[in-house]
């Protein structure tokens, strides 16, 4: 009772924003709890993964079909919450009985854009199988179709989960949503441990269906209250296709260019998307725990803050300030994490993959792959909520133009640059990426700057060299801790590799604090 009072004159003595801030890092928390989960199962399905079939040619199979329902996924809904659902249910927010109904509108035209999908990949899955993979042998083009005829019918589900996160997280309820990955991942593993051994890889293939099934049935009790109202018509829909337009185009062009990249890493070779697949799922850790748990919660605030300035309400300034606050956790955390990973990729790898049919030459090209994608992970992270501050905005165009050029243009080029003088490396494509995101968070970053103004006054750029120079420490630290706790005794069991890189990763969470804290009492004191 005395701790619930002194809570309340706390919060009693603070101001609107230091409560909003408070409340979007609570929000941010929930979020990222639910994200540390999903990529914790997450893990553990790569590591199933690699125990029961490796980096084989099969495996290839299944990532390159298990990448068109995700696919259609993103182009049709995923990118359709966070650029044009959450901003206009966020609109309705207060008129429920309107949002129902635009809800309803919204799910039935998906349900009925998803079916026509489904069929479409069924009738054509040998062609969209050599799309994906032309570069693989004949009999893992035709098990890549037949995995595709299985996993296409998981994005009718996938995106039914979609729309229903979007209306609770517009509503600012994100619980149940936060943990729609992980069950999904859990429905996986657990299918792929009970019946890997029997069906091989068509049992991560109903593993996607089965947790696509759980994602819809998971956020249901949170709809108390928004149960959406099915209808054809809303005038809201409107809306909603014309923010979504360039998104749809921008994204479709972008899907394009992931095509083209599993087509480029098959005539790498056989191995070749299980090694990128393998690295991908170590870059989306950090992303998915740090940056979209950030961007999420910090996306219906934005969007509440555009329109009170398009009121005249209030100024860009609380937009301004509420992005910063973004960034800033952003940056403190995504830094470290990608030297972290720099320094410690081989013995990451080797614990979590190095099982069964994944051997020591894996862990060896993975590594350097990841290494590769590590410098753009910095832009990507840095990109999200640059993003999703346009969406906020309601201009869903400019961020789809960035992409055309960056998706494309640019990622092509760097990838194609080193076949003029060798054949093509799968390292290459992971360049390509990492110079793909440079570039569009850079271009965002400035069309950004030109709509809302300068932000010199928040110091972002000497938060960002202090969080540079703290990592650069962590990692040497890391390095010269890690040579001296590494077995001089090959092979040491699992436990001890984790019981190393636990202890090594606390040393470097405790350096990077003690250096960042430092460095940031040195600079006030510096301009005090």
């Amino acid at each position: 009772m005395r701790a619930h009072k002194r809570l309340q004159r706390l919060m009693q003595r603070l101001s609107p924003w230091e409560i909003e801030t408070l409340q979007f890092a609570r929000d941010a928390l929930i979020i990222a709890l639910g994200n540390i989960v999903s990529r914790l199962i997450g893990l553990f399905r790569e590591t199933v993964k690699s125990e029961l079939f490796g980096s084989s040619g099969p495996l290839s199979a299944f990532e390159a079909a298990a990448v068109v329902p995700i696919q259609l996924y993103d182009l049709l809904v995923g990118g359709m919450v966070s650029s044009a659902l959450v901003p206009v249910f966020r609109e309705y927010a207060d008129r429920l009985a309107e949002l129902r109904r635009l809800a309803g509108a919204v799910l039935t035209w998906v349900w009925l854009i998803m079916g026509c999908a489904v069929l479409i990949v069924q009738l054509a899955a040998k062609p969209a199988a050599w799309l994906l993979a032309g570069g693989l042998e004949p009999e893992l083009l035709e098990l890549t179709a037949n995995l595709l005829r299985w996993t296409i019918l998981s994005v009718w589900w996938i995106a039914t989960a979609g729309v229903l996160g979007g209306l609770l997280q517009a509503c600012q309820r994100f619980a149940l949503p936060a943990f729609t990955a992980a069950i999904f991942n859990a429905a996986m593993v657990t299918i792929a441990i009970l019946f890997g051994a029997q069906l091989g890889v068509t049992a991560l293939a109903l593993g996607m269906v089965a947790g696509a099934l759980l994602q819809v049935l998971l956020q249901l009790p949170a709809l108390y209250g928004l149960w959406p109202k099915l209808s054809w018509y809303h005038p809201a829909l409107l809306r909603i296709v014309q923010l979504y337009s360039p998104v749809v185009f921008g994204l479709a062009v972008n899907q394009i260019a992931i095509l083209l990249s599993y087509h480029l890493a098959s005539h790498a070779g056989p191995n070749s998307i299980a090694w990128m697949r393998y690295a991908t799922t170590l870059i989306q850790f950090p992303l998915g725990l740090i940056v979209t748990a950030i961007s999420v919660a910090i996306l219906p605030r934005l969007s509440r803050l555009s329109v009170e300035a398009r009121q005249g309400k209030e100024s860009l300034e609380p937009f301004r300030a509420t992005l910063m606050a973004g960034l800033r956790m952003v940056i403190a955390l995504i830094i470290p994490a990608a030297f972290g990973l720099y320094v410690l990729a081989d013995p990451v790898i080797d614990l979590l993959f190095q099982h069964g049919h994944f051997t020591a030459t894996d862990t060896v090209v993975v590594a350097g792959v990841l290494r590769a994608y590590l410098p753009g992970l910095i832009f990507a992270a840095i990109d999200q909520p640059l993003v999703f501050a346009f969406y906020a905005r309601q201009d869903t165009l400019t961020p789809a133009m960035v992409g055309l050029i960056c998706n494309v243009g640019i990622y092509l080029a760097a990838a194609l640059a080193p076949t003029l003088f060798r054949p093509l490396q799968v390292t290459d494509l992971a360049i390509a990426n990492s110079v793909q995101w440079a570039a569009h968070a850079l271009l965002m970053s400035i069309l950004l700057l030109r709509q809302i103004g300068p932000m010199h006054s928040y110091g972002l750029g000497r938060w960002t060299a202090h969080v540079l120079i703290a990592s650069l420490v962590m990692a040497l630290g890391i390095a010269l801790v890690w040579s001296r706790l590494s077995s001089p005794i090959s092979p040491s069991t699992h436990l001890e590799e984790a019981t190393r890189l636990f202890t090594v990763g606390g040393c470097g969470l405790i350096i990077y604090g003690f250096t960042l804290g430092g460095l940031s009492r040195l600079s006030v004191t510096r301009w005090s």
